[in-house]
């Protein structure tokens, strides 16, 4: 008896324990929910900083708009929704508008750069490229910018502006009349060829009927086809 009486004690005491800790969590979660908060000033701070000052409040964040802005630097605070002083339950968000810079940005100095280069500086500060001109030039290696439009001259332009390029296709090059080689020899024709700066790429060997062996029979670029000192020249030579 004692031992069934001590147990249903035990009982009584476990379901008192769990009736007290359920009230206890319901009681906060009601108290919680009508908990409200005074909404802080947020507007000049950075996103962090407005997120801790929030959830010192038991408030949370929430991105509302990005907007150009000439009084605020770009990532911070511009506007909020509630208002500074409001009076929001616990556990709410404050809506809040980042500033996007200024809308007006100095044009860079891009002349002399790669065209690569320029289009990564003009995505960094939100301008757009605009038509690229290509022209021949000895002064500018090929794909460096030699002239911008509008020019850098440290005014000051919207972001939606386009820059406009004129690029060079580095010096121009020379081209040259591929001669008739059929019927020369190879080995003085391939000697005169590099002495003049031309290229040999390939010289192939076969049986020709009626041909002296060392004879050129085939040749690519053919003759009268213009060529660049660049460009390799293919030959087929009898044997």
């Amino acid at each position: 008896m004692p031992t069934r009486t001590v147990l249903r004690l035990i009982q009584s005491l476990f379901v008192l324990l769990i009736i007290f800790f359920s009230s206890a969590i319901l009681a906060s979660r009601l108290v919680q929910k009508g908990e409200m908060a005074t909404v802080p000033d947020l507007v000049g701070k950075t996103w962090a900083e407005a997120k801790y000052e929030l959830a010192r409040k038991k408030l949370a964040a929430q991105e509302k708009a990005v907007e150009f802005s000439d009084r605020y630097e770009q990532g911070c605070i511009i506007g909020q929704d509630p208002s500074a002083g409001s009076k929001i339950r616990v556990g709410r968000a404050v809506k809040l508008t980042l500033s996007a810079g200024s809308e007006m940005v100095e044009v860079p100095k891009l002349v002399g750069k790669s065209l690569e280069s320029a289009s990564r500086t003009l995505g960094e500060i939100g301008l757009q490229k605009g038509q690229i001109s290509q022209i021949h030039t000895a002064q500018y290696a090929a794909g460096r910018i030699i002239a911008q439009e509008p020019p850098s001259s440290g005014a000051k332009i919207s972001r939606s502006t386009s820059i406009n390029f004129l690029v060079s296709q580095g010096e121009m090059e020379l081209k040259y009349i591929m001669p008739d080689l059929i019927e020369r020899k190879v080995a003085p024709t391939i000697a005169r060829l590099n002495a003049l700066g031309f290229k040999v790429g390939d010289v192939r060997y076969s049986y020709y009927p009626g041909r002296d062996s060392g004879t050129i029979i085939k040749q690519f670029p053919p003759g009268g086809f213009a060529i660049a000192k660049r460009n390799l020249i293919t030959l087929e030579v009898s044997r």
